[in-house]
């Protein structure tokens, strides 16, 4: 990857272009007007702007309009920023849009891969890869990506079920028509080294071959212990570039293995709070370097993925494209957590105080296959004109999992003056060690017992935009899908017969019908306000394909699927020469049959709950001059339960970490032909994690994630044509601040400390 950006035809050598042209047209005009004694017409030269940070369009069929004049908050993150921020996964490359917040998991579990909200809602099943769904709990790269697009909002007419929040798709690089050679090289404050390469080569005039791939391997930074080592290639081919019909043949590989990170005990946190220790509450931070695990912990990941996609202009303003794919991912992973502090004897010093362990199992395999048909035109019916888009869609999702006992269990036997004994899985909370506590006779087996689940899909969608005059666009959308989830499940007998298998299933089937519609008036030729509604619906089993056999579940098969709408009041402007890109929405999203309560008196079960997320959202990115380019946003979000019963779910209370304001700022400006220097600020308000309003906050544990802000810095010095040295420098203040809490509050990770990373960028 590199940084070396071309600047041909770029906003200020446009005036430079244009007075050549000018200038030469002064010497000739004369001339030619004298043997002609004829006067010509004025002639214009406008040039095509690269503008690094801004994107017109996203990659999707599905959106026939550009950017600026679609009804809806889309943040488009380009490769050219990773790039300045050496953002090698999703997750860092999210940091670059507001509203979104990273997840640790349940009490003593640690979520796998990527684990975000967005909005307010869990997102993390809904990330696509090149508009079909990605699968598995891994954790993402992005040396294969063009661009990020962040579509937020209910979106169940763009991706079917269970887009309550949005979606995240992944654009990946595929072959051009051009030879080129690219990659980078980089080693951290962490001892990670990474190497990037991306190879596109010419065969013929028509078809082309490209060749990303990755590799790296160390630890992570303000961490010990934690090492991974990763690999990822990513082949593709292309036939018939610049013909009307395209045919791409390509594929991705990763495999990663290492030493997973549980975090480290949340004591000496604003809040922390044990009952069952008080002492434990006014006790100072753990190291946040500690490693909590044992050595014998572990993490395996592997995902492959192939596509075949065939593009075929059927006429000058009519394309088919069919797009076929499988894809799978593996996760094997022993990971220990922490959780609360051991009660221990009062003589005990804080250097002798122990920390519960917790052993976790995670052994999934996820595969989806994939072929969806689309259609793009445009067309007149009279003075009106449509843009089209419509398509089909079948799918088949399953994900496996099988469960693994023997991973250990802490006990506490009794003791002296009412104090346990500490046995089992134990560390010290201040000096852990790997090999603290035991394992002994602690042997993880698979029991025979697992869970089976798989979604298919067949569904059709059409969405049009109709230009009413030049100022005027409406425009709707509707996709109607039957899907099918089946869950079939074994557990283990505790009665006689004692380790038998007991098998289930259950399936729950139906038809939903999601859509979408806007209106937009355009009062400049740069600029556009919106009005949007749009819907989704998020049937049970529809994140992780499990049904629940409990009556009263929501994901009970019983159940009607969650139901999701959003209003949108935007505009969006592309100012100085529409180089800048100016956004703006107003929005609001209700969420109704959240959760179900029984009624004792008759047996009956009734869905409810509904809950509101509304707020405001700013944008901002493009070149604010030649050399000064920005990415920028910031969101509000007012969160709150209008319907509900008791605990995290009573009318009156916030969502999770769900902060009221979120800010995020990247900016670079060129000194030079050689310097460049940027830098950016990330604002996250605070995160609440105990959200019941009528919980007393003084006895609860670790109640939320206090509001923080870091800055991160860059430098990139142009060696010649094609090498440039890039320094970054994260949390260039060294601010302590938490990443990620756990629901039980007891558990965390701390963020990035002050940090930095060395890279060399080549480009031939």
């Amino acid at each position: 990857m590199s940084v070396i950006r071309s600047r041909k035809h770029t906003v200020a050598t446009q005036p430079l272009l244009s007075r050549s042209v000018l200038a030469l047209a002064a010497v000739t005009l004369p001339l030619a007007a004298s043997a002609q004694q004829q006067t010509m017409k004025e002639v214009q030269v406008n040039a095509a702007a690269d503008v690094p940070f801004k994107a017109d369009k996203v990659s999707s069929p599905k959106f026939t309009q550009p950017l600026a004049d679609t009804t809806q908050t889309i943040t488009v993150i380009k490769k050219e920023v990773l790039q300045e921020q050496a953002a090698s996964s999703l997750m860092e490359a999210l940091q670059n849009t507001p509203g979104i917040t990273l997840q640790l998991g349940e009490n003593g579990n640690t979520s796998a891969g990527d684990t975000f909200q967005m909005r307010g809602f869990a997102a993390q099943s809904a990330i696509f890869v090149d508009g079909i769904r990605d699968l598995g709990a891994v954790s993402r790269d992005v040396f294969n990506i063009e661009q990020i697009e962040v579509a937020k909002g209910p979106a169940g007419a763009d991706i079917g079920r269970g887009a309550s929040a949005g979606y995240i798709n992944l654009s990946s690089k595929l072959p051009q028509r051009e030879n080129s050679v690219s990659g980078s090289v980089s080693y951290n404050t962490g001892e990670k080294a990474r190497a990037t390469v991306d190879v596109n080569r010419t065969i013929g005039d028509n078809a082309a071959f490209r060749l990303n791939a990755m590799a790296e391997d160390g630890g992570a930074m303000g961490r010990k212990v934690i090492e991974k080592q990763r690999h990822a290639i990513a082949p593709s081919l292309a036939f018939g570039l610049g013909t009307p019909t395209r045919f791409y043949v390509y594929s991705q590989h990763v495999r990663q293995n290492g030493v997973p990170d549980g975090g480290v005990p949340a004591v000496g946190l604003p809040g922390f709070n044990q009952a069952t220790f008080p002492a434990a509450n006014m006790a100072p931070r753990v190291d946040r370097h500690a490693y909590y695990g044992y050595r014998t912990d572990y993490e395996d990941i592997s995902a492959d993925m192939a596509t075949v996609k065939i593009e075929h202009e059927l006429a000058p303003k009519t394309t088919l494209t069919n797009t076929s794919r499988y894809g799978k991912s593996s996760i094997d992973r022993i990971l220990t957590g922490v959780n609360g502090v051991v009660p221990v004897a009062a003589t005990v010093a804080p250097a002798g105080w122990k920390v519960v362990r917790t052993r976790q199992s995670i052994l999934q395999d996820n595969e989806i296959l994939a072929n969806t048909t689309n259609v793009v035109t445009e067309f007149n019916t009279g003075a009106l004109v449509h843009n089209l888009s419509a398509g089909l869609e079948f799918l088949s999702e399953q994900q496996f999992t099988p469960t693994r006992a023997g991973l250990g269990t802490y006990t506490a036997a009794p003791a002296a003056n009412g104090f346990p004994a500490v046995t089992g899985l134990w560390a010290n909370l201040y000096h852990p060690d790997p090999n603290d506590g035991t394992l002994t006779g602690y042997a993880p087996v698979l029991t025979g017992a697992y869970s089976k689940g798989k979604t298919t899909t067949v569904a059709g969608y059409v969405f049009d935009t109709l230009k009413l005059t030049s100022q005027w666009q409406i425009n709707g959308g509707v996709r109607y899908e039957h899907y099918r989830t089946s869950t079939d499940a074994a557990t283990v007998s505790a009665t006689a017969p004692v380790g038998a298998l007991l098998a289930s299933q259950l399936n729950k089937s139906g038809n939903l019908a999601s859509w979408k519609a806007g209106a937009l008036y355009k009062p400049a030729d740069n600029g556009s306000i919106y009005l949007s509604y749009a819907t989704s619906q998020t049937p049970p089993g529809s994140a992780n394909f499990t049904l629940s056999a409990t009556p009263g579940n929501i994901a009970a098969p019983n159940m009607d699927p969650q139901k999701t709408t959003n209003i949108e009041l935007g505009t969006k402007w592309d100012v100085i020469e529409k180089q800048l890109a100016l956004t703006g929405a107003l929005y609001r999203t209700d969420n109704k049959n959240e959760l179900t309560v029984t009624d004792a008196a008759t047996n009956t079960v009734a869905q409810l709950g509904k809950r509101r997320v509304q707020g405001i959202e700013l944008g901002a990115v493009g070149q604010i001059t030649r050399n000064w380019s920005i990415i920028a946003g910031l969101a509000t979000m007012d969160t709150k339960v209008l319907q509900g019963t008791t605990g995290n779910s009573a009318a009156g209370a916030h969502a999770r970490w769900s902060p009221d304001f979120t800010a995020t700022l990247w900016t670079s400006y060129q000194l030079n032909d050689t310097l460049t220097l940027g830098g950016g600020v990330r604002h996250m308000s605070e995160q609440k994690r105990v959200v019941d309003p009528t919980l007393n906050l003084a006895s609860q544990n670790t109640p939320g994630i206090p509001a923080y802000t870091v800055a991160d810095a860059v430098a990139m010095y142009k060696v010649n044509k094609h090498v440039n040295l890039q320094l970054n420098v994260y949390n260039v203040f060294d601010k302590f601040y938490v990443g990620t809490l756990n629901n039980g509050g007891s558990r965390a990770a701390i963020g990035m400390p002050h940090s930095a990373q060395l890279t060399a960028n080549v480009v031939f």
